[in-house]
C-alpha cells in the first residue's frame, strides 16, 4: 500500500471500472466506478484506491479516517524512549527529607532508563568541608544501588561535586 497522502479516493478516481475489494478484504469482482461509489456510499464507507498501477485499477472499501489513525497509531509505536542524562542539585546542607524527595526523583529517572548527574554545589565556606558532600554523595549511592550502579564516582570540579549514576542493564 502506498503512503495515505498518496491514495486516491471517492470521486477522485478517474478510471471507468475497478476491481472491487469488500471491507473485510473479500473480492466482489470488477465494477464499474459509478456503481462501486454508490455501494460505499450506502455502507457509509470510503471507495479507497489501494493500487493504481494494475488494469483496472483495486479499490477497497474502507473508512478512510480510521485507516488514517491507525497507520499514525503505528507510526508512534516505533518510536522508543531515547535515554538522556537527567541532573539533580544538592546542597552540603540537605535535609534528609529533601535528600529523600532527590532520590525518588532518581529512581524514576533510572526506571526509564536515563542517566543522572547528582551535582552537589558548594558556597563559600564549604569548600572546606568537602567530606560532608562525598558523605552524602555517598548516600545517595547507597539508596539507589538495588536500581543502579556508579558510572562516575564523586570528583569536585570548581566548586562541583559530581557524581553520575546509570541503570544497571
Amino acid at each position: 500500500m502506498s503512503k495515505s497522502k498518496d491514495l486516491t479516493m471517492n470521486d477522485q478516481i478517474r478510471a471507468s471500472e475497478i476491481r472491487l475489494i469488500g471491507e473485510k478484504g473479500e473480492q466482489l469482482g470488477v465494477k464499474p466506478t459509478a456503481e462501486a461509489l454508490r455501494m460505499a456510499e450506502e455502507a457509509g464507507l470510503d471507495l479507497v484506491l489501494v493500487a493504481e498501477a494494475v488494469d483496472p485499477p483495486v479499490a477497497k472499501f474502507m473508512d478512510y479516517g480510521k485507516f488514517k489513525y491507525h497507520q499514525k497509531k503505528r507510526q508512534h509505536e516505533h518510536h522508543h524512549h531515547q535515554p538522556q542524562m537527567k541532573e539533580l542539585r544538592l546542597r552540603p546542607k540537605t535535609e534528609e527529607h529533601d535528600l529523600m524527595v532527590r532520590v525518588k526523583q532518581a529512581r524514576g529517572f533510572i526506571a526509564r532508563g536515563d542517566r543522572v548527574m547528582i551535582n552537589l554545589r558548594f558556597r563559600g565556606r564549604e569548600m572546606t568541608h568537602t567530606e560532608l558532600g562525598r558523605t552524602l554523595l555517598e548516600r545517595f549511592a547507597k539508596e539507589v544501588e538495588d536500581i543502579a550502579k556508579v558510572e562516575k564516582m564523586p570528583t569536585i570540579e570548581n566548586r562541583r561535586m559530581i557524581m553520575i549514576v546509570a541503570p544497571n542493564k
